[in-house]
């Protein structure tokens, strides 16, 4: 018989052991319920009147239910004598009213259909309950619709969003809608109040973040996006806040405010982690055993509790939920629960310490005595060498791939050089991979092929592909203007030969002022010479000017699995001697010129794409030597992009101006006249290099085009 069926068995009789002392206190009770009814005392004011054997010295301890509104009364030592346990009354908001007996302990529940407050006296050997109309706040439900989402089948729109800071230190949202009729939901996620318009449109200039930290309200963030055909506003304050919602007209108007927390009160803001729905106990000296079974009842949960329970203490809780309420009686006398189901066990804490780690002890002594079994796996997408090396802990081997040659079954465990992980595996389990059919067999407990299982099932997936498509966007502006003359002498002897058109030499000396020209353009020639046409001289007027404007677009694409690093390159490779050294031949080596790009997707969980990735573009430049110059343009980056959105991730911009002028000293310095003796250049040229990058997450049916 293991720990859990020992532990039902001691229940049952410490069940059994209780209902007999229960039993047994009710043949002692010296109090009796005789008689209930009901009558009123005034507008709005109902009093029940409960007639005992014999007077109370104090009136009954009581608590109240808001879901489904109820009021219980208890009275100890009292036994039911009306005959029935249930009673009609039907009088303004009271239905019924049920008595239950437990024991010596009767309870009166008196069913409402709103909650009311009321009192409690004695009157003699009566007891009058009166019931009143409550102003009392109700809990807020989790989620508030303002008005009915599936009635709203046309398009809304939301024409402003507004924050502002009200006069008690409350942040106020105002959100301005295009009718009365847009269905609103609003419900607080974790610490976020969540809003959602249902069937609206969000222009583009509202789709932003509001920083409102500097209001010093509890609000600090307000992102509107569009989310499908809604709208969603999440709204993030901090510290201990509560909100209210209304709406006037076209105006929704959400209101979140501090709690301003009362020293005075026993729970003080609102515990996290405490979901129970929410009751009020008030209780004089009442045994822990008998507030344990209370919480029982409201929760209609089966409690076991340990006979080493005892002891006495004072309750006093208003508005609590229930499993707040257990935990601070189960903290004020030591004690501690473990659930199973909708079982609750109740003992101090050692002896549910104790009682675990039999558990445990038993569980380990099982599994190292467990039979063994062996199971096999064909995978379909991750390979089973990865997956067997998972399982034993190691790291992966990297010689062995799925689709190598054939080999027999390659056992993992133990591979020496590989690091060591967190083993899955019990310590005498052990899993193997055939590489040829790509299969994973296992052998261990049955439990721990259960794990196995659902391990497999979560990693054994097709691996998301990525599209990453880059723009290399580069544009030129070019301008470029000459101005200049040239004066030129032609001797006897050349005239001779060409006349003007040639240009001479005086005792051997060419004449030619300026020595160079810069540019072809529109031009302007004169000629003087002697009539015998052997003597010329000649002058030459040069202007030219070129402006252009050139583009040019690159796009390489390359698609990859998620987290797998892909490279894609076209370019030239460029030749060049290298000279040998003495007695042998010189070489011919290659410079690479290319366009290139390197990538690593990771899909986020909200189907964004985070890239690592190089992008570089590299051209011919000049010689030097004999041997080109590579110019390269690169940029390296890691970038969280949108599924399909695009990003400028780099751009470079260069200009290069020359302003040059060729001339004669001295000469050509001479007002107007020195045009004759120089030339003037000048040159602007920009370039602009931009990357942009689109990458996008393909689906089964996405094909490229």
């Amino acid at each position: 018989m293991d720990m859990t069926r020992k532990i039902a068995v001691i229940a049952a009789k410490a069940a059994i052991v209780s209902l007999l002392m229960m039993f047994g206190q009710a043949a002692q009770a010296q109090n009796k319920i005789t008689a209930l009814s009901v009558s009123e005392a005034g507008p709005g004011l109902t009093v029940i009147k409960v007639e005992m054997a014999e007077a109370l010295s104090n009136p009954p301890a009581g608590f109240t239910i808001n879901v489904p509104p109820r009021i219980a009364l208890d009275f100890p030592n009292t036994e039911n004598a009306l005959g029935r346990s249930a009673q009609d009354f039907s009088a303004g908001d009271l239905r019924s009213a049920n008595i239950v007996q437990a024991g010596s302990r009767t309870r009166l529940v008196i069913n409402l259909n709103q909650m009311l407050g009321y009192e409690t006296r004695t009157d003699g050997k009566n007891i009058l309950i009166t019931l009143h109309a409550k102003q009392a706040a109700q809990a807020a439900p989790s989620a508030t619709r303002f008005a009915d989402a599936r009635q709203t089948a046309q398009k809304h729109t939301v024409s402003a969003v507004d924050f502002r800071r009200g006069k008690n230190g409350e942040g106020r949202i105002q959100v301005d809608l295009s009718d009365s009729g847009v269905g609103i939901d609003i419900h607080r996620q974790g610490n976020k109040l969540i809003v959602d318009f249902m069937k609206a449109n969000l222009p583009g200039k509202l789709q932003r973040k509001l920083d409102v930290v500097d209001f010093a309200t509890p609000v600090q963030l307000v992102d509107t996006f569009a989310q499908g055909d809604n709208i969603r506003m999440v709204i993030e304050p901090k510290g201990i806040w509560e909100h209210a919602a209304y709406q006037t007209d076209n105006k929704f108007i959400v209101e979140v405010k501090p709690v301003i927390e009362d020293p005075n009160k026993l729970v003080k803001g609102v515990q996290a982690g405490y979901a129970g729905e929410k009751l009020t106990l008030n209780f004089q000296d009442i045994s822990v055993r008998e507030a344990l079974n209370v919480i029982a009842d409201f929760t209609e949960l089966n409690m076991v509790i340990s006979d080493t329970v005892a002891g006495n203490l004072t309750l006093r809780l208003k508005d609590v939920p229930w499993d707040q309420a257990l935990d601070i009686i189960l903290q004020s006398r030591g004690l501690a629960m473990r659930k199973n189901g909708n079982v609750i066990q109740v003992a101090p804490i050692g002896e549910i310490a104790a009682s675990e780690k039999s558990d445990l002890t038993a569980k380990q002594d099982i599994s190292e005595l467990e039979e063994l079994r062996t199971e096999s796996f064909q995978l379909g997408y991750q390979t089973a060498t990865a997956a067997a090396a998972l399982l034993n802990g190691i790291s992966a081997p990297g010689a062995t791939a799925q689709g190598a040659a054939p080999a027999a079954a390659v056992p993992v465990a133990g591979a020496p050089n590989q690091a060591a992980l967190a083993r899955i595996l019990s310590k005498r389990g052990s899993a193997m991979a055939d590489v040829r059919t790509n299969t994973l067999f296992v052998k261990d407990t049955p439990s721990r092929l259960e794990e196995v299982r659902k391990l497999l099932k979560q990693i054994d997936v097709p691996v998301r592909q990525v599209m990453i498509e880059a723009r290399f966007v580069s544009a030129g502006d070019s301008f470029a203007r000459s101005l200049g003359g040239k004066l030129g002498y032609a001797s006897p002897a050349n005239a001779a030969n060409g006349g003007a058109a040639t240009t001479g030499a005086i005792n051997g000396v060419n004449v030619n002022l300026p020595n160079s020209l810069a540019g072809t353009g529109g031009g302007l020639l004169l000629s003087l010479f002697n009539p015998a046409a052997t003597k010329v001289l000649t002058l030459e007027l040069n202007a030219s000017e070129t402006d252009g404007i050139t583009k040019n677009i690159a796009s390489p694409r390359v698609v990859t699995a998620d987290k797998t690093k892909a490279s894609i390159k076209s370019g030239v490779e460029i030749p060049y001697t290298i000279a040998g050294t003495v007695g042998s031949p010189p070489t011919t080596a290659f410079k690479t010129a290319a366009l290139s790009l390197d990538v690593t997707p990771r899909i986020t969980p909200d189907n964004n794409i985070n890239m690592t990735l190089v992008a570089s573009q590299d051209t011919v430049g000049a010689l030097y030597s004999g041997v080109p110059s590579i110019n390269s343009k690169m940029v390296t980056t890691e970038v969280l992009i949108e599924n399909g959105g695009t990003v400028v991730v780099g751009g470079v911009f260069t200009q290069d101006v020359a302003d040059t002028v060729n001339k004669v000293p001295l000469l050509g310095d001479i007002p107007v006249l020195g045009w004759m003796f120089k030339n003037k250049v000048k040159t602007d040229a920009k370039n602009e290099l931009l990357i942009f990058i689109t990458p996008k997450i393909m689906q089964d049916s996405m094909n490229l085009r």
